[in-house]
């Protein structure tokens, strides 16, 4: 043997370690300790770091573990359960007395118990199928969403065999765009034999299981049992609700009533009662009624709880009602120091605009910036033209770069001179009169009055829409020029753009006086931010002023229209009458762009400035807006005629919303017929300052091509508005571009000067866009459910500009 070996172990790897350890032999002493401090401190930041991880993983388990705790509590609100048929055959009826009954066998003479027996309490609303208003304001407030499938399923018109018709489809589409609560599905109609059973409860799921959430459960509901099951299972389930309807306090109105005013003639006092959910309600706080508008609070009463589970033994529901009905407990009253204002206009200072003598330091700053531009390089430019105007003139080295003939630039000395020789021209230039450049704006605006039109008359209607946004999807932007009228006049609000996405463009110019009574904000995102951080506070400790979530809370909601409020008493029958708390600005009027998609199920085209039916979150109003696209990388956004498919935005005036928030657009189907569904999406963003630009192209056809040069005609139809767009750039559907050279003729023929040699079939064009106009907007009005039309409470006309504030 050759004796005793010591084993020898691997060195580790440097390629782990970091620069300054692999290289720390070869530093001094004084800096080994220099390195050896910063190792401490590095240790100390990542002790930092953990311990902050920490601190936010504890921080979330708490809240979690709160969550958890409050719904299961005694104290919490009832758990709010809707059952919806997925086809008009499941006897929904049958399963709202049996779910009744099992939670109280005493009565079911009201939606709402308290059952001992499963230590919960719930109150179990049946959505009427057919009418859509109804579904989607009950799916709006669901802890729980109960979908009835029948097992026997039905024959479409096609012959297939489905379990979800037509509505069933379009309500499960709505539903998943206002964010889906927790859901199940029960099963009625299975057979009692097991194995028949068993086989056509598989049918059924396999058959609904592609329409669900992967956590959704299916569970027959037929006997009593079957029940009994569900509903242990349902106490445990933890319940899952949109992030939009978290953000704010929302109560469900179980009473409604009217209190009159000797105040104001007119207006009434509503109360509204009922549980008071998701967070605390500040009596100080504005609270939105859906269908009615913004309102303030008179005084908040915490009454006492009319459905406890530890209620009396031998009373009935109807009995404990009556013995805890009225008690008041805790009455708010509203600090007039704190109180939010219903501020819906800004109210705009008229002198805001005036001009001061200008300081010493603004002089001084202003004889130096002149200084500075006189250094730069002069240009020739007509007589007047502003610095902003130059942006929009060519320059003279792009038509020296173009122009492979003349040796000297005369392209804008011949326009000055042509100018000063035609004095129709020169007039037209100095005094020019806007009056036929708003024509397509007011014919969009003009809105169809379709209750005094014939049914042949709403027939040509439809048929010319529908030729329209065929016509503009296949040539999008392209308008003709018209002869009667001169095309500088015409499109006088129009300039042509060298880039899109380079070109300038002031947002500020030209803003009406109307503008200025629409609020912005300077950032955005930081005031989202701190405005949910101060609702946040209202949840932390014993404050004075809120009503604690969960409580039975009676709202004494000021200044209500009486016709409004008679409304509301006769709709809390049919579907749930909604009150929310608003966070701060949400009053006020902004303009807002939602992000949105066509419905599949809606084949009709809609225009832009089409007047529309707005349901976000809680609110409903109807609006009129203007479709634009996207451009991420860009500041100006192309306006749409038509919503196409695909995404696009729809930019309209109203209140200010936090996002997220889910968008419905409900198009109103006329007198006797039911709102469909147009779009769906959500809000994006509140900007004033998003530039849209509505871009037309006129085009115009080569008469003789020689190489490089070219004859255009029918692109204009008189010499003065050819010399007026001159200063255009000319592209063509192939790829060239050029400029104009010169008039030929008296009928707007002109001779054009190309990149590259053109083709006889090649079509010329040159793009110009303008600022767009926002319609007008309206309030949140109330719906009348039965005749199906809506109603305005009042109206905001503003003919203002979207390109800036």
């Amino acid at each position: 043997m050759g004796g005793a070996r010591n084993q020898q172990n691997k060195a580790h790897k440097t390629r782990f370690a970091s620069k300054s350890t692999r290289n720390l032999h070869k530093t001094s002493l004084q800096d080994k300790h220099r390195i050896s401090k910063s190792k401490n401190v590095a240790k100390g930041a990542r002790a930092a770091r953990q311990q902050r991880n920490k601190n936010i993983r504890e921080e979330k388990r708490a809240a979690v573990l709160k969550q958890k705790r409050a719904s299961t509590a005694l104290t919490s609100p009832p758990k709010l359960i809707v059952l919806f048929g997925l086809s008009a055959d499941v006897d929904v009826d049958s399963l709202y007395d049996d779910l009744l009954k099992l939670l109280s066998p005493e009565s079911t003479a009201i939606s709402t118990v308290a059952s001992s027996d499963y230590k919960l309490r719930a109150t179990v609303m049946k959505a009427p199928h057919g009418d859509l208003l109804s579904c989607m304001e009950m799916a709006k407030v669901a802890d729980l969403i109960v979908f009835v499938a029948s097992a026997n399923g039905f024959t479409c018109e096609d012959g297939t065999f489905d379990y979800i018709d037509s509505f069933g489809s379009r309500c499960l589409s709505v539903f998943r765009s206002l964010g889906l609560p927790s859901s199940v599905v029960m099963i009625r109609g299975l057979p009692t034999e097991m194995r028949s059973k068993n086989d056509l409860k598989k049918i059924c799921i396999s058959g609904l299981v592609s329409e669900f959430p992967k956590d959704c459960k299916f569970y027959p509901a037929d006997t009593k049992d079957e029940l009994h099951k569900f509903m242990w299972l349902f106490r445990e389930q933890r319940l899952t609700a949109p992030i939009w309807r978290n953000q704010r306090p929302y109560l469900v109105a179980q009473k409604v009533q009217m209190e009159a005013t000797d105040d104001n003639a007119g207006t009434c006092t509503l109360l509204l009662t009922g549980y008071l959910r998701a967070r605390n309600l500040s009596v100080n706080q504005l609270v939105h009624v859906s269908g009615a508008g913004d309102f303030q609070l008179a005084k908040a009463e915490v009454m006492k709880d009319p459905f406890p589970l530890a209620a009396k033994k031998g009373l009935g529901s109807m009995d404990v009602e009556e013995v805890y009905n009225g008690e008041v407990i805790q009455a708010l009253v509203p600090d007039p120091v704190k109180r939010e204002p219903l501020l819906v206009e800004n109210i705009p200072d008229p002198l805001a605009g005036e001009q001061t003598w200008p300081t010493e330091e603004e002089m001084a700053e202003a004889a130096d910036r002149n200084q500075n531009d006189k250094k730069l390089k002069k240009r020739r430019l007509p007589k007047g033209t502003s610095d902003y105007q130059a942006a929009w003139i060519v320059d003279d080295t792009d038509e020296e770069e173009t122009d492979n003939e003349s040796g000297s630039d005369d392209g804008m000395e011949m326009d000055v001179a042509d100018n000063a020789n035609d004095s129709e021209f020169d007039d037209d230039q100095a005094t020019l009169k806007l009056e036929y450049s708003d024509e397509e704006t007011e014919n969009d605006s003009v809105m169809m009055d379709t209750e005094n039109l014939t049914k042949e008359q709403i027939e040509d209607e439809i048929k010319k829409l529908k030729e329209e946004h065929a016509e503009d999807k296949e040539y999008p932007d392209e308008v003709d020029t018209p002869i009667d009228v001169p095309a500088r006049k015409r499109f006088a609000k129009y300039r042509g753009l060298k880039s899109f996405k380079t070109s300038q463009w002031d947002p500020k110019e030209s803003l009406p006086a109307e503008y200025a009574r629409i609020f912005a904000f300077d950032n955005f995102k930081r005031t989202q931010k701190l405005v949910l951080k101060r609702a946040s506070e209202m949840e932390q400790g014993d404050r004075d002023d809120c009503v604690l979530t969960g409580s039975y809370t009676r709202l004494h909601i000021k200044d209500v229209p009486v016709a409004i409020a008679s409304k509301l008493c006769a709709l809390v029958e049919k579907l749930p009458v909604i009150a929310c708390g608003l966070l701060e600005h949400e009053s006020k009027m902004s303009v807002l762009h939602f992000s949105l998609q066509k419905d599949a199920s809606y084949s009709e085209p809609i225009k832009a400035k089409e007047e529309l039916i707005f349901h976000v979150g809680f609110r409903q109003f109807m609006a009129r807006p203007i479709f634009s696209t996207n451009n991420i990388n860009l500041d100006k956004h192309k306006m749409e005629r038509f919503l196409h498919e695909g995404f696009a935005m729809a930019t309209i005036y109203g209140p200010v919303c936090f996002p997220p928030l889910p968008l419905i657009v409900l198009k109103s189907g006329g007198e006797g017929v039911s709102h469909q569904v147009a779009a769906a999406g959500a809000l994006s963003s509140i900007d004033p300052d998003r530039i849209i630009l509505k871009k037309i192209i006129l085009t115009g056809y080569p008469q003789r091509v020689h190489k490089v040069k070219s004859t255009i005609r029918y692109m204009f139809h008189n010499p003065e508005d050819v010399r007026w767009f001159k200063p255009v750039e000319l592209r063509t559907k192939c790829g060239r571009y050029g400029r104009i050279k010169e008039s030929v003729g008296t009928h707007g023929t002109m001779k054009c000067i190309f990149n590259e040699v053109i083709q006889q079939h090649d079509t010329d064009f040159n793009g110009n866009e303008a600022l767009v106009q926002i319609v007008n907007f309206a309030t949140p009005g109330l719906y009348d459910y039965e005749a199906g039309t809506p109603g305005v409470d009042r109206m905001l006309i503003p003919c203002a500009k979207l390109d800036a504030f």
